[in-house]
């Protein structure tokens, strides 16, 4: 069952300059996603999805309107004091993993951990028990180059959670897993995220597996609907 407000959009609006007119992306988005609710946003390639992930995340800023995660406004706060919320409160999953080659899955999911002063037993911990619990005991100690896609993409959402966010962001985490790995690592995302009890939007062109989130959003022609 899915708590209280935790992120809320207002009047959210992102406009490039372009070399002969403005292009907009988006016009004054308005959303809001609670506590242990998942929500899909699906949408034609092009039409902002994206975009739209990295200002909440924080990762951009708005032309104006607001971002706020709980208390949190993104676009009031100086960058330093956004990088530390970022990586205390925001897990993001990218289509690609991002992992650090030269080091183990385990150091891959302590990082953020260790970035934010959680000394290293702790963060050791932590990271263990997320690779037991997407099934990487045994991988631990392998290195990316040595996990298949869909080992990497779960380091990725180990990583992701360690320091505990309250906001899960993922773009496309399954683009590049075939249909049942991808089925498995969505539903390992579902799992997690109702356990840790986070708010997750997930950017998906997969439509079956969008239908399995709480709610489907469709970002078209500026605007976000609900399906």
């Amino acid at each position: 069952m899915a708590g209280d407000i935790l992120l809320r959009v207002n009047a959210l609006t992102k406009v490039y300059a372009g070399r002969a007119e403005e292009i907009v992306v988006f016009r004054n988005l308005h959303l809001e996603a609670r506590r242990g609710e998942m929500i899909a946003i699906v949408g034609e390639s092009g039409a902002g999805k994206s975009t739209l992930l990295h200002l909440l995340g924080g990762l951009d800023q708005p032309t104006s309107g607001s971002v706020k995660i709980g208390e949190f406004d993104i676009a009031k706060n100086a960058e330093l004091d956004l990088a530390r919320f970022r990586n205390r409160q925001v897990g993001f999953v990218f289509q690609f993993h991002h992992l650090l080659p030269e080091f183990s899955a385990t150091e891959n999911v302590m990082m953020p951990l260790l970035i934010n002063g959680t000394n290293r037993r702790e963060a050791l911990a932590r990271a263990r028990d997320l690779l037991q619990r997407t099934g990487l005991s045994a991988r631990a100690d392998h290195r990316p180059g040595e996990l298949s896609g869909g080992e990497r993409q779960r380091v990725a959402l180990a990583r992701a959670l360690a320091c505990r966010p309250v906001l899960l962001l993922a773009d496309e985490p399954t683009g590049n897993l075939d249909e049942r790995t991808g089925s498995e690592v969505h539903a390992l995302i579902r799992e997690l995220q109702q356990a840790e009890q986070m708010a997750a939007l997930i950017v998906t062109h997969n439509e079956r597996l969008a239908a399995t989130c709480d709610r489907v959003l469709r970002l078209e022609n500026g605007t976000l609907t609900e399906c």
